[in-house]
C-alpha cells in the first residue's frame, strides 16, 4: 500500500494538524476545496481525517456513527519546506489560516511524521474499514439486561464475548434452568443501567 499519491513532487512529507474539536471534517473539507483555488496543488496532496463505525444503542435503537480515530488532529501530505529547509510561506499561512486549525503540530517549526507513523495511521484506517465496532465492552461474568428480542427483561450472565462479530453468548435463566442464548451487543445492557 503506497502511503504517497503518484503526483507527489520530492520534498512531500506529511504532517499533523491540531484542530479545534469537532472541527476536523471541516477543516479537510475547506482545504481540499480552496487548495486549487488558492493555487496550491503544486504543494498540498492529500487531507486525511481516519475515521470508524461506531454502534451504540439510545432508547432501545441501534444507530451507526463514525467516529474519529484521532480526535483534534487532521493529517496532511504537503510540500512545508523547500530544498534549503525553510518554510515555504504559501502553504503555511494558507493552512494555518484555515478556520478551526489550531496549528501544526510542532509549532512554527514543525517536524513531518516518519513513514512508518504514517503506515501506522493507515492500517488503522484499514483495519476499522468495513467493520462495525460497538462502542459499550462487556466483561465476561458480568450481569446485562436484554433489551430486544424474544428474551426481553431477562437477565442473564455474559458466558463468551466475540468482539469480531459484535456477539455475545449470554446463560438466561428460563422456567428455572439456564439456556445459553446469542445475542447483538445493541441488544443488551448492563444490569447496572437498567
Amino acid at each position: 500500500m503506497s502511503s504517497a499519491p503518484t503526483n507527489a513532487p520530492a520534498g512531500a512529507q506529511w504532517f499533523a494538524l491540531h484542530t479545534l474539536s469537532g472541527q476536523e471534517n471541516k477543516v479537510k473539507v475547506y482545504i481540499e476545496k480552496f487548495k486549487k483555488q488558492e493555487e496550491l496543488d503544486d504543494f498540498i496532496f492529500e487531507v486525511l481525517l481516519p475515521m470508524e463505525v461506531v454502534s451504540e444503542v439510545k432508547n432501545n435503537k441501534k444507530r451507526t456513527i463514525n467516529r474519529k480515530l484521532y480526535p483534534g488532529y487532521v493529517f496532511i501530505h504537503m510540500r512545508l519546506y523547500d530544498e534549503e529547509h525553510k518554510l515555504i510561506n504559501k502553504p503555511w499561512y494558507f493552512v494555518k489560516e484555515v478556520a478551526g486549525v489550531i496549528g501544526f503540530v510542532g509549532g512554527d517549526k514543525p517536524s513531518a511524521l516518519r513513514q512508518a507513523e504514517i503506515d501506522e495511521i493507515r492500517a488503522r484506517i484499514e483495519a476499522a474499514s468495513g467493520k462495525e465496532v460497538p462502542k459499550v465492552s462487556y466483561e465476561i461474568g458480568e450481569e446485562v439486561k436484554v433489551t430486544d428480542g424474544a428474551f426481553t427483561n431477562l437477565t442473564g450472565r455474559i458466558d463468551e464475548i466475540d468482539p469480531a462479530r459484535g456477539k455475545l453468548k449470554i446463560s438466561v435463566s428460563i422456567f428455572g434452568r439456564f439456556t445459553p442464548v446469542e445475542l447483538e451487543y445493541w441488544q443488551v445492557q448492563r444490569a447496572a443501567e437498567s
